[in-house]
């Protein structure tokens, strides 16, 4: 696939999921540079992540530096052991502030965990400041109902209209949240990487589909370049097919030390699709219309 198409393709796309720095994790990165390296290849937004802190007090700190820049930079909060788990209060000051993305819990989830002890060459970071362990967060209590405070956090999602995003949990617990969440009006689901980690199969997947979840697919995963590879590109489009391109995103879930750039594994992996055969306008959809509309930046 020629150069120009991807060039076009890539044109106003957003990236939802970018790892800079600050972060116990070693980052390549910070939000700055990721948002020049996004506007080197024509994207229009990104969403920086941070397992361990909220990211929208680092975007307002950065002001300065981002106002001069065409990408924007919106950020976020991972309710995971250091933000207090499901602390509805990190919540609402996150969301006050601007963050435009609650992660349910990523590396606190009892899944994550669970697996990370049954594979402890999990293909993930580790740690350059070694913080206090992560606690279990389980959004089900011992009569394996929802915590109160989990549908309190659905409650501010939707009073702020932001994206409620499924993290590392297990398929069952992303069941859980996203009814409770789609009953309350929340309209912008996201399931995060549904085969690394969270382990959902393609019939999960078109069920969070029909709660009006977007599936997005972290692209790390399919660039060989990357430590975090898994899976050839056949896997990427056996996902796309079986949800369909209007309800799938792609997010670079890069930022780390030795990892390409964001941008790099997004010209790469978008030049894959194309010559695998996904079309051009199934591209656009999910490299710039289905992120975009999630983040209010219309189509």
């Amino acid at each position: 696939m020629t150069a120009e198409v991807v060039a076009r393709v890539l044109k106003g796309s957003v990236d939802l999921h970018v790892h800079p720095a600050p972060s116990p994790l070693p980052r390549r990165v910070d939000a700055v540079e990721a948002a020049q390296a996004a506007e080197a290849i024509g994207m229009r937004a990104i969403v920086v992540k941070s397992h361990h802190h909220s990211t929208v007090t680092d975007v307002l700190a950065l002001g300065r530096d981002l106002d001069g820049l065409p990408v924007k930079v919106f950020g976020g909060i991972a309710l995971n052991s250091a933000v207090g788990g499901l602390n509805p209060h990190a919540v609402d000051l996150a969301l006050k502030l601007g963050g435009r993305i609650v992660w349910f819990p990523t590396i606190g989830s009892p899944q994550h965990i669970a697996h990370h002890a049954a594979h402890p060459d999990l293909k993930f970071p580790k740690l350059a400041v070694h913080v206090r362990e992560e606690r279990p967060v389980d959004v089900l209590d011992e009569h394996g109902e929802l915590r109160p405070e989990v549908h309190d956090i659905i409650g501010l999602v939707k009073e702020h209209d932001a994206i409620l995003a499924s993290g590392h949990m297990a398929p069952d617990r992303i069941l859980a949240v996203f009814e409770a969440a789609h009953a309350a009006g929340v309209s912008k689901l996201l399931v995060n990487h549904p085969n690394f980690v969270v382990e959902a199969t393609h019939e999960q997947g078109r069920r969070f589909v029909e709660l009006g979840a977007v599936i997005e697919h972290s692209l790390c995963m399919y660039d060989d370049r990357s430590s975090f590879y898994n899976w050839d590109i056949d896997v990427l489009l056996g996902w796309i097919n079986a949800v369909g391109a209007d309800r799938s995103t792609l997010g670079s879930d890069l930022g780390q030390m030795k990892n390409p750039l964001p941008s790099e594994a997004f010209t790469k992996i978008v030049g894959q699709l194309l010559d695998a055969g996904l079309a051009e306008a199934d591209l656009e959809a999910m490299v710039r219309r289905n992120p975009a509309r999630l983040l209010d930046m219309g189509d």
